[in-house]
């Protein structure tokens, strides 16, 4: 059966824990690029699109957390990854704890970027589902244009606005939409981050608008067994705007994974 999710699946199996990649939204696999530069070369790292973002199908009306998960889950099982390192940004992350909810015995580590798992209030609700309504009204540009230096910081190198702003206009608005209204649902996942039993690093921009610092020291507090990476001179993607600080934290915390797995 072919796999519903397209993806990229970089590297070879070696003894090295696989890393699965979960971007965050309006964006798609590419995101992840130097990430999945960086980490191929030792492992096997698999990051897909997300149903109604990138190459994959585009599912309108409305899209739960669970759905995502659900996707990579059989993703997953389709390419034989059984355990591995789950990582995700933004609504990538809160996918990632909708995850490891759903099968986390699978989940030998877990890296949330620049998220937070609280659910969402009446007003955050109300805006979410507004501006799904904008985006099937109006497109994707008018949003990208108005977001984007607060997606990365103002200051980012030219070449990385214009990647993150390219992912934003290319996402068709029936899946932004229907992820914003599905999101808009979401649980609380604070409980599920209290019963991890898996080392997680907890990574974040000191300029995040979306995602304050203060989110981050909460999720680490919340986390049994955690680490906490704040990254100078990033806004909500760190992993794009200072790529090589990223993957040194990310990469520390693989190592410590593979020890533990040996």
């Amino acid at each position: 059966m072919s796999p519903f999710l397209a993806y990229e699946d970089k590297g070879v199996d070696t003894s090295a824990t696989p890393l699965v990649l979960v971007h965050g939204h309006p964006f798609d696999r590419t995101m992840w690029t130097p990430q999945l530069e960086e980490f191929s070369r030792e492992r096997r790292v698999v990051a897909p699109d997300l149903r109604g973002y990138g190459a994959s199908p585009v599912v309108p009306g409305i899209t739960p957390l669970a759905d995502f998960a659900a996707d990579i889950e059989a993703l997953l099982d389709e390419l034989k990854v059984d355990t591995f390192v789950l990582a995700g940004l933004s609504m990538g992350g809160q996918i990632a704890m909708e995850c490891y909810d759903r099968f986390g015995d699978r989940v030998r580590g877990l890296v949330l970027a620049d998220t937070f798992p609280t659910p969402e209030t009446d007003e955050g609700r109300a805006w979410r589902n507004a501006m799904a309504d904008r985006l099937l009204r109006e497109g994707m540009r008018g949003y990208a244009d108005e977001v984007l230096e607060k997606m990365v910081a103002p200051y980012a190198a030219p070449e990385v606005k214009a990647h993150v702003h390219r992912m934003m206009t290319a996402t068709p608005a029936e899946g932004a939409a229907a992820a914003l209204r599905g999101r808009a649902e979401r649980p609380d996942y604070r409980p599920v981050l209290a019963r991890v039993t898996v080392p997680a690093l907890v990574v974040v921009g000191t300029d995040d608008e979306y995602t304050p610092v203060a989110d981050a020291e909460a999720m680490h507090a919340l986390l049994p067994d955690s680490t906490l990476h704040v990254i100078e001179n990033a806004a909500h993607m760190p992993n794009l705007e200072r790529p090589a600080e990223f993957n040194a934290a990310l990469g520390a915390f693989l190592k410590r994974v593979d020890e533990r797995a040996a």
